[in-house]
């Protein structure tokens, strides 16, 4: 998941501290979602796909789809 989401962020131009800014959380939580030190919610997913202007499914598909194994 982590190469996705950072790819994607970076693709925009957008910091970490932007991206934690924007979703209402602190940079550091935002850090370790994004290198899988953390556990991402299907919630926080949506939200982050809305920030980046895409679909979740798009940057977290296989980040789910390997959790329902």
């Amino acid at each position: 998941m982590n190469l996705k989401l950072k790819q994607a962020r970076q693709k925009k131009g957008y910091t970490t501290t932007y991206m934690a800014q924007e979703l209402g959380i602190s940079k550091p939580f935002y850090s370790q979602l994004e290198n899988d030190k953390r556990t991402l919610s299907y919630k926080m997913a949506i939200k982050i796909a809305d920030v980046l202007k895409t679909k979740p499914d798009n940057l977290f598909y296989d980040y789910f789809k390997e959790r329902i194994k």
